[in-house]
């Protein structure tokens, strides 16, 4: 049986292009090498396309950035810069390798080659991938992708939009304020009096189009709510500031399928720090995930229908991690958001829950692949043209 060739992209212009890199480390590492051909495609933070003359490794969560480091250092050296046709066609991904005269430096022109590939696996996490940027590009060409489309990663990006979406549906939410940047820039006073009145303190300040916590703070004072809108603001225009759930528990749920999803057994976080922020999910292993989370069957049935009602409300596909904030006192459940690219890393939830419903993580990536392959052929049944 021929292999399919799967192109692997990870990396990007984000925040998020550490935890992206070992995630798609772990995705090579577990695709079956009898079914599949993997082919690494790693996009720099300058956003330039390349394929790496050495793939990333997984070695631990607490070196993350080290090995990202390491990477970033020897770029450039063997590999070969990559370019995406917005066309349909079997040679839309194009290598460039940029050659020397003999005995010298300069140019001696460029050897192109065409990337045949069957299927794309974004492992992008953050903007300008895991926003419906790269997804559309992949609908030009007409290649199968992995994940969301682009309107679902869009709308799973977005952490204002998709609270809308949460409340359009009449899914249980903790209060929350939407501002721009502008505004805080302009009215700070009228911003910080609007939080304190309307949700009250602590809260959370996030910016609205980033994951992996990255930008995230508590405030539990008006003096560090400045301070943390001011960081959520450096990384996205908008900011999304959120009513804190007293004594919290972090709660996960995954789901995978198309039109017919299935959610897994759900997972807690019992983070380290005092919430699971960046440095409790990648650097410190004190972290401890409890899979399964220890529920009532009741609790556990009404996470996995409302992550499979989230997952709807965003128009999932493929794959997404769904995150819930339950009350720890009232048992009162919260939705929080949708992640339609989960982390695939050594710690990541998504994978270890469907380890734990049953599905290991090279099947996981067997049925994921699959997934974008039906969904790719469905789509090929729509009509284009009028006549």
């Amino acid at each position: 049986m021929k292999r399919l060739r799967v192109g692997v992209i990870y990396g990007g212009r984000s925040g998020e292009h550490e935890v992206s890199v070992a995630s798609a480390a772990s995705i090579l590492k577990h695709l079956d090498r009898e079914r599949y051909e993997p082919v690494a495609i790693r996009i720099d933070k300058d956003g330039r396309w390349q394929l790496p003359d050495r793939t990333p490794t997984a070695v631990s969560a607490s070196e993350v950035l080290e090995q990202a480091r390491t990477l970033t250092s020897r770029a450039g050296r063997h590999d070969r810069e990559t370019l995406m046709l917005a066309r349909p066609g079997e040679d839309v991904l194009l290598t460039i390798e940029h050659g020397t005269a003999p005995g010298g430096d300069a140019p001696n022109g460029a050897v192109v080659h065409a990337l045949g590939l069957d299927v794309m696996f974004p492992v992008l996490h953050g903007p300008y991938g895991e926003d419906g940027t790269v997804q559309g590009l992949l609908e030009l060409a007409n290649i199968p992708y992995v994940g969301p489309s682009v309107l679902g990663a869009a709308v799973g990006m977005d952490k204002g939009v998709m609270k809308t979406l949460f409340a359009a549906r009449g899914l249980p939410q903790a209060k929350y304020l939407v501002i721009l940047k502008r505004e805080w820039e302009t009215s700070p006073d009228v911003v910080r009096d609007r939080v304190v009145q309307t949700l009250g303190l602590p809260v959370f300040v996030k910016p609205a189009n980033l994951g992996s916590s990255v930008g995230i703070s508590k405030a539990h004072t008006e003096a560090e709510l400045g301070p943390a809108i001011e960081l959520a603001a450096s990384f996205d225009r908008k900011i999304v500031i959120e009513q804190a759930v007293p004594e919290a528990r972090e709660i996960e749920c995954a789901v995978l399928g198309n039109d017919d999803p299935i959610a897994s057994v759900p997972g807690e976080i019992v983070p380290a720090h005092e919430f699971y922020d960046y440095n409790a999910k990648y650097l410190d292993s004190s972290s401890n995930l409890l899979i399964p989370a220890p529920l009532t069957d009741a609790q556990r049935a009404k996470i996995q229908h409302l992550s499979l009602e989230a997952y709807r409300a965003v128009e999932g596909a493929g794959m997404a991690r769904v995150d819930f904030l339950m009350d720890r006192k009232r048992g009162k459940i919260f939705l929080n958001e949708v992640n339609t690219i989960p982390g695939f890393t050594t710690v990541s939830m998504y994978p270890k829950l469907w380890e734990a419903t049953g599905l290991s993580y090279p099947a996981l990536l067997d049925r994921l692949i699959a997934l974008a392959l039906e969904r790719h052929a469905e789509k090929q049944q729509l009509r284009t043209s009028i006549t």
